[in-house]
């Protein structure tokens, strides 16, 4: 049985390993809720088998060996032996000691069980990969996002089993980006279901009333070597910094097709949409090189994955570490 065991688990540990190379590769889109799912499942059946199964008939294994070094010790004595060759004590624990497919699956459970809740219902880690939401969030920065603040989902599922407090504009806010859900983007959330946003001329207005925001110093990229005129903006009773690129046009290139995109009207100013029920519209704070809700519409409710609230590392600039707004 241990051969048969330990080949099963080859096998198994072998799928993982090669999904994991498939979706470094770019061969597969990789799932990590459900590759980690998935391991925490494995892992369980390991564990479980090991406390009711395979964990007893060691133990009764070395009682056995006991049992007979006893036995063989008492013969030997009755024949006027008194020490018998062998460490005894060594033997037991071998018989004990769990086998490699049992250490590298059931003895990994604990700690693969703990990231799968955490990650699940707690915090999430992203790293930024993109200038989206400059200057708020620069490349590189490695953020939290806290799990329970829109509500408890079921991990893979995403389905919602209890509510908690609803997005509010300002928030920044992790997705599942609509046109492709296996991947997560992060934006500030701008309109709520029923609002009509309006961002022409690059200025942002909500419900026909323009969002305070007051001029402040040049922003200077140091990626992209340039300067970028910066707004302090405050929404929803959040205070934040926004960039605008005086060379670019004011109008929206490139908008999808996407559903409910009969509320929004392009012109050369910008556009106008009116959020539906159950959505969100989305803008990153880097104004003019952010590809959001102008351009694919709106997310709904289900795609919502947390809310983004402190960057715990940037190796590049340990001065980042903080909360934000």
């Amino acid at each position: 049985m241990q051969a048969a065991m330990g080949s099963i688990t080859g096998v198994v540990l072998a799928a993982f390993l090669a999904y994991g190379a498939a979706w470094y590769a770019g061969a597969v889109e990789g799932n990590f809720s459900l590759l980690l799912f998935l391991a925490t499942a494995v892992t369980g059946v390991y564990w479980v088998a090991e406390r009711l199964v395979f964990l007893p008939q060691r133990r009764r294994a070395a009682q056995r060996l006991l049992a007979e070094h006893d036995q063989r010790k008492a013969a030997l004595e009755k024949q006027g032996f008194s020490q018998i060759e062998g460490d005894i004590e060594s033997a037991r624990q071998k018989v004990l000691a769990q086998p490699w497919w049992l250490d590298w699956t059931a003895g990994l459970f604990p700690v693969i069980l703990a990231v799968f809740l955490l990650r699940s219902f707690l915090f999430e880690p992203f790293k930024i990969p993109s200038g989206s939401m400059i200057p708020t969030l620069r490349v590189g920065d490695l953020i939290l996002v806290n799990k329970y603040h829109y509500g408890v989902r079921l991990p893979v599922l995403n389905t919602k089993v209890w509510s908690n407090h609803s997005p509010q504009r300002g928030d920044v806010m992790v997705f599942r980006y609509p046109p492709q859900p296996s991947l997560d983007y992060i934006k500030r959330v701008i309109g709520l279901p029923g609002d009509e946003v309006a961002y022409l001329n690059k200025q942002l207005s909500v419900n026909g009333q323009p969002v305070p925001r007051v001029a402040q110093t040049d922003f200077f990229d140091k990626d992209s070597m340039r300067y970028a005129k910066q707004w302090q903006e405050t929404l929803g009773g959040k205070t934040y910094s926004t960039l605008n690129d005086a060379d670019r046009p004011a109008f929206v290139p490139g908008a999808t097709e996407f559903p409910f995109a009969d509320g929004c009207r392009y012109s050369v100013e910008g556009v106008v949409c009116k959020v539906p029920e159950g959505h969100y519209f989305m803008m990153g704070d880097n104004r003019d090189n952010s590809l959001d809700s102008r351009y694919w519409g709106f997310v709904p409710e289900a795609n919502i994955v947390g809310k983004a609230f402190f960057v715990w590392m940037n190796f590049g600039d340990l001065g980042r570490i903080g909360s934000f707004e």
